[in-house]
């Protein structure tokens, strides 16, 4: 098994753990794995899923978390069924193929989940006292934090240590802004954040005035995405979900003008911005 717990496992583990192989998605997990040896098994399976490794199936593992999102995002609940099933096969193919090369097995990852979970909440399996969600999320950071100090050998842990690189990069800096947050490193008020908005803001456009020099544009445009990130963050509100949003909504209206001009027999490369632009303001409207 991965050593990834520091601290003993608690009395609880092993009756969550029983608990979870006596359960009635047991025989489910099983049929699953026995379909995913055979898919990968060298004699009689699928070539294609034979060919496999972690490297090549990571994209498609990241794939079906954001079709995942996507249905709850339709509150489209057969699909979010469907999209799950995906997800989880991804975990049993990944589980495969270390398990062939004798890393670890699904077994593994499992008690892994099950050992961090009931780490991480002593207020369910153990005597600590927590009775908000505001402070549960205090305490899940620090056992997070202390967590990573454990796995960190000779250097100190650093606070942005672990933030997973493979993340959207909107979703990254919202991530490692919480993390600077923790420790104090954050503007004071929202004055704060939006004064550094508006800086950010003239240093690109000093930057595109005259002749511009796109390398040196394309870093103060990261600047203005990293702090529009932390003005999401200040707000409680997922930039992700707030591009997610406003990407939805551009496809609707503009679907709304493709709609109007079809019916008078146009495409809109036939029509004028201004005609267009007629159109979406009267998409803006239909929304109200």
């Amino acid at each position: 098994m991965p050593e990834i717990p520091k601290t003993p496992p608690p009395a609880s583990f092993e009756t969550a753990l029983e608990s979870l192989r006596d359960g009635p998605a047991a025989g489910e997990i099983r049929a699953l794995l026995a379909l995913m040896a055979k898919l990968r098994a060298p004699v009689g399976g699928c070539p294609w899923d034979v060919e496999q490794d972690f490297s090549t199936i990571a994209p498609y593992t990241i794939e079906e978390a954001y079709e995942v999102a996507d249905a709850i995002a339709r509150d489209d609940l057969p699909a979010l069924a469907d999209e799950l099933g995906d997800l989880l096969f991804q975990v049993v193919y990944h589980a495969q193929m270390a398990d062939e090369r004798g890393a670890f097995s699904f077994r593994d990852v499992v008690e892994s989940i099950l050992l961090k979970m009931i780490r991480r909440h002593p207020h369910v399996f153990g005597d600590q006292d927590i009775r908000d969600a505001e402070t549960q999320t205090r305490n899940w950071e620090t056992l997070k934090a202390a967590e990573r100090a454990g796995k960190t050998s000779g250097a100190p842990a650093g606070v942005l240590d672990n933030v997973p690189l493979a993340l959207p990069a909107l979703m990254r800096a919202a991530k490692l802004q919480r993390r600077l947050a923790r420790v104090g490193f954050d503007w004071p008020d929202l004055a704060g954040v939006m004064g550094k908005i508006k800086e950010e803001l003239g240093e690109l456009e000093d930057e595109l005035s005259g002749a511009p020099d796109k390398v040196r544009v394309a870093d103060e445009l990261g600047d203005v995405l990293f702090a529009l990130a932390n003005l999401a963050r200040t707000l409680e509100i997922d930039p992700e979900d707030a591009l997610r949003a406003t990407n939805a909504k551009v496809e609707r209206r503009f679907r709304f003008v493709e709609a109007a001009l079809r019916q008078d027999g146009r495409t809109p490369e036939q029509s004028t911005l201004d005609e267009m632009d007629a159109l979406w303001t009267a998409a803006k409207r239909d929304e109200r």
